[in-house]
């Protein structure tokens, strides 16, 4: 029994293909374009479809780039993610609202967060996530965190001493005590990551706030001698320029500055510390399942042992060593600030001497204007006379006096010149003008 036809607009993937009719091409609104249309129609069509796919397109690039990572391990190998979000939180066991402060798309102030079984770094352009033993950078290929990635890799393997014993396999006790040694004086795994983003951003800003040196004192200087629109919107660019970067600053060192003024804080950052209080004997629990396998994860284990003998003894709040690391990085910063704090002094001096110069140029206009108001009136008595005398009104006490006009005239002028003169003597008594 033959089943029924199936209606064309319920299965339209059903079509069969080898037929000498081609299928025309179906849009999102559902209609199917006969075979006949004409040739505008279907470029109107590719014209109307080109513009979402280049979005798409754009929008994926976007998205691909935002979810690149780059993943460091204890030996110092990088590995390139490109995973999402959840990914992310699953491998390092942090919450939403940590790694949403590592969205480039959001604007977060510089921030290190210690949580059980990370450190999140929000540091400027450095956002990263550091655990025991390994090291999570985004965007690594950023111009300004590819240094960042060199220095990982160049730092964050072991001592050399330590990969020659292991590498050549040497059981003598010699060598194992080489090898002890060096790993009782290496820092944690996460102290060498976190002393890196902090060179690289302490680094950063200090080079910023040198530029800006280097462009501002020139301006400023160049400022007092001649006050121009030019040169005051130059130093007004310069200004915000330098109001910005020391917000940044600021931040970065009132970060370090509250890590150190809290032991808690502090400690929240050992986490082979934690590791090892997770790993020992005493607290009745292996090794957490979700640490990933390492070729180093003997070295970790014997220095898990030693912290936890450490912990053991009473040294659980001991932070000596990240207290002397943060310390050396706060004075760094700071030194940063302070330079930034003299040249604001140094702009805020500059207005202060254009200011001094500008109420001067005021103070002289002002004198100007008090000489040429003193002129005016002494003329308008002058024109008084001249007026009076010029006035169309008979009287006949002119007649045979025309000497008279000679002493008016000149009387006239003397009156005029005495009261600018004594207008002026009278100011400068009174410090209106200057001597």
């Amino acid at each position: 029994m033959l089943a029924p036809p199936r209606s064309h607009c319920c299965s339209p993937r059903l079509e069969r293909r080898d037929s000498a009719t081609p299928i025309a091409p179906r849009f999102a609104g559902g209609d199917v374009r006969a075979p006949g249309a004409g040739a505008e129609e279907e470029e109107m069509a590719r014209d109307a479809l080109a513009v979402p796919a280049e979005a798409q397109a754009a929008l994926k690039k976007k998205t691909a780039a935002a979810r690149s990572w780059i993943l460091f391990d204890s030996s110092g190998e990088g590995t390139i993610l490109d995973v999402d979000k959840y990914a992310i939180m699953h491998r390092v066991q942090i919450h939403a609202r940590d790694l949403r402060i590592l969205d480039p798309l959001l604007s977060y102030p510089s921030t290190i967060l210690g949580r059980e079984r990370a450190i999140v770094l929000n540091l400027e352009h450095i956002k990263a996530i550091i655990t025991a033993d390994e090291v999570l950078l985004r965007d690594p290929a950023e111009e300004n965190v590819v240094p960042i990635v060199e220095e990982l890799q160049r730092r964050l393997p072991l001592a050399n001493v330590v990969n020659n014993a292991h590498g050549e396999g040497r059981e003598n006790v010699t060598g194992q005590h080489d090898v002890e040694a060096v790993e009782e004086d290496e820092s944690p795994f996460e102290f060498r990551a976190l002393e890196v983003a902090l060179e690289a951003i302490c680094s950063y800003l200090d080079a910023r706030t040198s530029e800006l040196e280097t462009a501002a004192y020139p301006a400023l200087d160049e400022l007092t001698s001649k006050i121009s629109s030019r040169n005051l919107d130059r130093v007004r660019k310069l200004k915000s320029a330098m109001t910005r970067l020391t917000a940044r600053v600021q931040k970065v060192r009132d970060e370090l500055e509250q890590l150190l003024d809290d032991d808690d804080d502090m400690a929240d950052l050992y986490l082979s510390r934690k590791l090892a209080r997770a790993s020992s004997p005493v607290s009745g629990s292996s090794m957490p399942n979700w640490l990933p396998a390492s070729p180093t994860i003997g070295s970790r284990i014997s220095r898990a042992s030693r912290a936890s003998a450490a912990t053991i003894h009473g040294n659980e709040n001991d932070v000596e060593e990240l207290e002397m690391l943060l310390e050396a990085y706060f004075m760094q910063i700071d030194g940063t600030l302070n330079k930034l704090t003299t040249l604001r002094e140094y702009i805020d001096d500059t207005e202060d001497y254009i200011n001094i110069q500008l109420d001067n140029h005021r103070n002289q206009l002002i004198q100007l204007e008090l000489f040429l108001s003193s002129g005016t009136v002494s003329l308008s008595i002058y024109s008084l006379v001249a007026g009076i005398f010029g006035m169309n009104i008979p009287y006949s006490w002119n007649d045979d006096h025309g000497h008279v006009f000679k002493w008016v005239v000149i009387l006239s002028g003397l009156i005029s010149g005495f009261l600018f003169i004594f207008i002026i003597a009278y100011a400068r008594h009174k410090g209106l003008i200057g001597s």
